[in-house]
């Protein structure tokens, strides 16, 4: 399905699920959809199933929005306990978005479900409103922890059986810009990975690193601190300390640490590569900006950091919740920093990176290896520590849902694409009275926008996206991106976002 088409299946007002695979668009039209939606004077609740992937599109996690928390069950009093300002969110939600929707167990997406009925006091699936999910079943599944109830897939849940959300099943790739790596990528979706899609990435492993930090990614958080410990002991001078204070009883400290990508314990050096770990209030940086500690501040000894942005910020701790519908449970206050020569690949779910050395040799779930290998566009900026079977190898669960999306998918699109057609169709018809169409067709709209923008509603290409990133560190504005891009300025704006975040672009 064409992202058109997707799109206005959307707009129609039908609740979805949104899939594909990496670097297929999802995240872009779901910005689109989230944007058109709101310009129609819709109130949108946009949640995710992790906090890091919330920040994505400047959400929550579904479970504090739907005020479930980290239980695994609804309490008798559950809805007694329900703040009034929970209540009314909830009732004023036209559309509730939740990306990720891969990582949610389905006993949770019942949760939601069976809170939304509730409070709205409708009984309709999730109470009447449009639910629109977004995710893909190949990357990483729901986490069973001992102790904790097991589940699966959101498609076995019961809401999912009763809601029958249309699929939108996006085909055409946009991050991958190398045919050999797609190709591998798609082998391993089909579960037909062959001995020469395992030999061109062996091969991966012999590459010679080029100079400068390349961002790694391993498979286990004690490789990931080992590597960032060796290099910063690899830095002279001294080590600066920041713990973490935390409020809340242990168990729920313990779950909000878990959405949490800064550690307990801060090590720092002069010199340390470090990643930013949530959005600044004021703009001076995004979640997943990068950038090297230059020096402490004398005062107070927070670490100054120079972000590639070439912004110098002093940063000083922040403050993370963890909520149960209004009520507070814990809370971790901490420099929003992390080290950052290498993260897991739980972590680097939905990000782009520009190269990437990944250690697949300790894979241990299947997923692993198609979400690392996909963070990158093309392969000669992967580089390989080494990949075992369980890295290529597919979920049976992940793979059988897949044919049946797919399937579901077809049949959407053979519903909805003639509509749509016709709708067009119309739109480009002169009306007898002479009057001129306050709306006029699609193809109007978008030939006479790119009289002023060349280049509006074409799909991006690296060339560009290069030039927008570069160029906007460098002090661009907005408006002289718009004009050298030949793009309009919610695009450049909307672009931005993507690859740096909500909160750093106005």
């Amino acid at each position: 399905m064409d992202q058109e088409l997707a799109l206005a299946i959307l707009m129609s007002g039908r609740s979805a699920l949104l899939t594909g695979a990496a670097g297929t668009g999802k995240t872009h039209l779901l910005n689109t959809f989230i944007a058109q939606a709101r310009d129609q004077g819709k109130k949108v609740s946009v949640t995710a199933t992790t906090g890091l992937a919330a920040t994505h599109l400047g959400g929550n996690t579904i479970h504090s929005w739907s005020g479930i928390g980290v239980s695994d069950h609804l309490a008798n009093n559950f809805f007694d306990r329900l703040s009034k300002t929970r209540r009314e969110v909830i009732t004023k939600t036209d559309v509730l978005v939740i990306d990720e929707i891969s990582m949610l167990h389905d006993f949770r997406l019942d949760m939601v479900d069976r809170v939304l009925r509730g409070v709205r006091e409708n009984d309709q699936p999730f109470g009447g409103i449009q639910l629109v999910m977004s995710g893909d079943f190949f990357q990483l599944p729901p986490i069973n922890r001992p102790g904790e109830q097991g589940g699966g897939f959101v498609v076995y849940s019961e809401a999912w059986q009763e809601l029958q959300p249309a699929v939108l099943y996006l085909e055409r790739q946009y991050r991958q810009n190398d045919e050999q790596l797609l190709e591998i990528l798609t082998a391993l979706r089909n579960d037909d990975i062959r001995r020469h899609h395992a030999e061109t990435l062996l091969a991966r492993t012999e590459v010679e690193l080029p100079d400068g930090d390349i961002t790694e990614l391993h498979t286990v958080n004690v490789d990931v601190d080992a590597i960032n410990s060796q290099k910063l002991a690899e830095l002279a001078g001294g080590e600066r300390t920041y713990q973490q204070t935390t409020t809340g009883s242990k168990v729920y400290v313990e779950n909000l640490q878990r959405s949490v990508l800064a550690p307990s314990e801060l090590v720092l050096k002069l010199g340390a590569l470090v990643m930013a770990v949530k959005n600044s209030p004021q703009k001076l940086y995004a979640n997943g900006s990068i950038g090297t500690v230059v020096d402490f501040e004398p005062l107070t000894d927070y670490p100054i950091v120079e972000f590639r942005s070439g912004q110098q910020v002093t940063m000083v701790p922040d403050v993370w919740e963890l909520r149960d519908g209004e009520r507070k449970r814990a809370s971790i206050s901490q420099v929003p920093l992390r080290l950052a020569w290498a993260i897991t690949v739980h972590k680097s779910q939905g990000m782009t990176l520009d190269a990437a050395k990944i250690d697949l040799r300790k894979a241990f779930v299947e997923g692993m290896g198609y979400v690392a290998l996909s963070r990158v566009r093309d392969l000669d900026n992967l580089y390989l520590y080494g990949i075992n079977r369980k890295a290529l190898a597919v979920s049976p669960d992940a793979l059988a849902i897949d044919e049946v999306l797919q399937r579901a998918s077809s049949e959407v699109a053979k519903h909805y694409r003639p509509m749509l057609e016709e709708m067009k169709r119309k739109q480009s018809v002169p009306k007898k009275s002479g009057k001129k169409s306050q709306s006029g067709s699609w193809q109007q709209k978008i030939a006479k926008m790119r009289e002023t923008y060349p280049k509006a509603y074409m799909p991006w290409e690296k060339a560009d996206d290069d030039i927008l990133k570069q160029e906007f560190l460098q002090g661009a504005t907005i408006q002289q991106l718009s004009q050298k891009l030949g793009r309009h300025e919610g695009s450049i704006r909307m672009r931005l976002q993507k690859h740096f975040g909500e909160d750093i672009v106005a």
